[in-house]
């Protein structure tokens, strides 16, 4: 029995986009079953969408269509639907000899084998050629076949192949076609929250993040004020200090006086990042707001406790007269959450509570701007997305419902080589997408929807711009 055959793997943000070749797939199912397997479960058969914030891991992207052969929409993922149909129908040819016996081996030459079922009444075979380079001839009974390199033939009546494992259809690039005219938007913008809020609360250290936030928000802010003397070296010379941020991750923006100063992030191989720039600061009291972002939480491996998210320090401030301040150990404030979030902007009740900026004025490209519009439905039944390449990082809601994280502003990293489907799968192999953004398209479920009047909402972390983001659908 097999439990998790992998069709793919998943997307993570910062990520190349996994394909695994249906061909390879397809030959892991059929030598299983050669070996005497009687059970394979794909994992996945049907890809998916992680709404919300129910991602399963760190960094793990929002879209989880896993290259299955029935996509994050529901359409069949051609070749690989049709391939893996094709295998089942063969093994199904199989069964009568398949459950009357075990198979016996015999070596048909170098990286060539036949895997035979005889039994009274019944017999099927399996031709395999396990070498990665190099075509095969392979003589079998009264018969000789011809082999593609990393592939195995099946024959239900011992004499005749109906199925090459390595010998694949053709397929078709799905269309993602947009299908509505300009959203028009309104803005709200969310100030930076500093450390005289009375709703925070404080302590002389440094907290880990998922600790304070519970998980009931991807945002936590670190707030604390930094005074600096009249007679400063740097407020006559220019030469702004040096504000060093170690985190523990996922993301960082950092704001002083409610400017942003700059912004700085991990990834699936290293979440822990580190701000280092110098910051523009004045005479007097200084507000020093850090807004850490958590995406997702641990999901495979031992001592969760220790994986670790936030600001954890050291923070410090070099380039005063007294040479290097340690901020890790003086008064820091918390907030759980944005202001927005606690208003419930993603929801129409919750919207009507703030005044929205409309037309000429809507914000574009700044930081932590809550957008929100209204559009409706078009008409048949093809599956929908949003095309969200104008933005950066946040999350998007449809009718109060959040379709999850969007992190276009995130291009995927690597190389992204010409596939051969030879020779055994990793996620690092049959890559695509580099260069690009992980992850474009947000999967907008029909069932979500009305004809008309649906609103839609977007936060926006890092600034985008919201006239690039269109309705589209999946065909």
């Amino acid at each position: 029995m097999w439990t998790e055959n992998w069709t793919g793997w998943y997307t993570d943000f910062g990520g190349a986009v996994p394909r695994r070749p249906a061909e390879d797939l397809a030959f892991s199912v059929a030598r299983f079953i050669q070996n005497g397997g009687s059970f394979v479960n794909y994992y996945m058969y049907h890809g998916g969408t992680n709404f919300g914030r129910t991602s399963g891991g760190l960094f793990i992207a929002t879209s989880y269509d896993y290259d299955a052969p029935l996509d994050e929409y529901g359409l069949e993922n051609e070749p690989k639907y049709e391939h893996l149909r094709a295998l089942h129908k063969a093994i199904k040819q199989s069964e009568p000899a398949l459950v009357a016996t075990d198979p016996k081996v015999q070596s048909l030459g170098y990286n060539l084998e036949a895997h035979v079922f005889s039994a009274p009444g019944a017999c099927a075979a399996f031709i395999a050629n396990y070498d990665t380079k190099s075509y095969a001839k392979a003589k079998f009974g009264n018969g000789q076949y011809d082999l593609p390199p990393w592939s195995i033939s099946i024959l239900p009546d011992c004499k005749t192949v109906v199925y090459n494992t390595a010998k694949v259809g053709y397929g078709w690039l799905k269309k993602m076609t947009p299908v509505n005219s300009a959203f028009a938007w309104q803005s709200y913008n969310e100030e930076p929250a500093s450390s005289s809020q009375a709703d925070s609360i404080a302590a002389y250290a440094l907290w880990e993040q998922v600790n304070v936030t519970r998980d009931s928000s991807d945002y936590l802010w670190y707030m604390t004020d930094v005074n600096v003397n009249a007679n400063e070296g740097f407020l006559k010379n220019g030469q702004s200090p040096l504000l060093t941020v170690m985190s523990a991750g996922h993301v960082l923006h950092v704001f002083i006086n409610g400017q942003l100063a700059g912004t700085v992030w991990g990834g699936l191989g290293n979440p822990k990042l580190t701000f280092s720039d110098n910051v523009k600061l004045r005479a007097g009291n200084n507000k020093l707001s850090l807004l850490s972002v958590a995406v997702g939480l641990p999901n495979v491996g031992v001592h969760f406790e220790t994986w670790n998210a936030g600001v954890l320090g050291p923070v410090t401030l070099k380039g005063l007269n007294e040479g290097t301040r340690d901020l890790s150990r003086q008064k820091w404030s918390y907030k759980v959450g944005l202001k927005g979030e606690s208003l419930s902007l993603h929801t129409e009740s919750g919207s009507s509570s703030v005044e929205w900026i409309q037309g000429s004025l809507v914000a574009k490209k700044q930081p932590l701007t809550w957008y929100k519009t209204t559009f409706s439905a078009p008409a048949g039944n093809d599956p929908l997305a949003l095309d969200l390449g104008s933005m950066g990082k946040g999350e998007v809601w449809v009718n109060g419902r959040s379709i999850g994280r969007h992190w276009p502003g995130y291009i995927a990293h690597g190389s992204c080589n010409a596939c051969n489907y030879a020779g055994y799968y990793t996620d690092t192999k049959c890559r695509t997408n580099c260069g690009q953004p992980s992850q474009r398209w947000y999967h907008v479920p029909r069932s979500w929807l009305s004809s008309g009047g649906n609103s839609l909402v977007v936060f926006e972390e890092w600034g985008g711009d919201p006239n690039g983001i269109a309705l589209v659908k999946r065909t």
